[in-house]
């Protein structure tokens, strides 16, 4: 299986009393569904997925994948602070049809190499579905090692890594394994037009929720070769990237659903909302895309 296009990582919608508002959850994916996005990850980081309890889990999974229906791909976030309970949710997002798996090594627990990818082997033997890897060292406090991607790579289930390290000398790396059956995918925003550039050609994007038609456009436009639209357009949805990758991404991700006309609520604890200045400054950020 290949990944293609804009993954968007949903966040997950809260209601004025807390509860997770479902019905804004589906507007969501319409919206991102008709901007053309190749898929949808239901319980991702921007989804909030470790505040949500098992019920919630289980209506917003059971929710985001109905709504995708056969239009996109279905991806499921599965990330755990233990291996056992990461093949739990495999085989929950197995049973409700999702047809891929996301998985980061366990954050907090600092697993050596071997661990890693004795974490990665157990999920693998427990699904049939395949699964992304997830490096994003800032989060997990462990890097999946390049030797280490090499060796995962080669477990038939693994079909490629989204790459959030921010260190772009790593991904070109990861990139020149030149494994067919492997892929490494954007994961960092604001190195996309790079990117693609070296031949991505997926990005699993959390500002996707904010910009997921211009994404669209963007893929598109370095596909047919056209630099100059791709650096337009990147340069153009710059400064809320920067915004967002300088601190509160969730926050400002959910700030960004405006756009479409969604009001998706605040973040739950441990995260708390933004100031009033820091959401009027990262609102003007939009500006340079929304006048484009």
């Amino acid at each position: 299986m290949k990944l293609n296009g804009i993954l968007v990582p949903i966040v997950t919608p809260f209601g004025a009393d807390g509860s997770v508002d479902f019905d804004a959850l589906k507007a969501l994916v319409a919206k991102f569904l008709d901007a053309g996005v190749g898929g949808v990850v239901a319980c991702g980081t921007t989804g909030e997925y470790y505040a949500l309890d098992e019920s919630e889990r289980d209506g917003v999974l059971r929710t985001v994948r109905n709504a995708v229906g056969e239009q996109a791909l279905a991806v499921a976030g599965i990330n755990s602070l233990s291996t056992g309970e990461a093949v739990k949710r495999a085989k929950q997002a197995e049973a409700l049809g999702y047809e891929v798996l996301m998985l980061a090594p366990p954050a907090y627990v600092l697993p050596n190499q071997d661990e890693i990818v004795a974490h990665y082997e157990e999920v693998a033997v427990n699904t049939a579905l395949p699964i992304v890897l997830y490096n994003f060292p800032d989060r997990s406090a462990v890097n999946i090692e390049i030797d280490t991607v090499a060796r995962l790579a080669k477990m038939p289930k693994i079909i490629g890594i989204k790459e959030s390290s921010g260190d772009f000398s790593r991904a070109i790396a990861l990139m020149e394994l030149n494994d067919e059956s492997f892929q490494v995918v954007c994961g960092s925003d604001d190195q996309a037009a790079d990117y693609l550039f070296w031949g991505a050609r997926s990005w699993i994007s959390g500002g996707a929720n904010v910009f997921p038609a211009e994404q669209v456009q963007m893929l598109k436009a370095a596909e047919q070769g056209d630099w100059d639209q791709v650096r337009a357009i990147m340069r153009a949805m710059m400064p809320a990237i920067r915004d967002m990758e300088g601190g509160d991404y969730n926050q400002k991700a959910k700030l960004g659903c405006m756009r479409h006309g969604i009001d998706v609520g605040q973040v739950r604890l441990p995260l708390c909302p933004v100031s009033d200045a820091d959401a009027r400054s990262f609102v003007d950020s939009l500006s340079a895309v929304d006048h484009q």
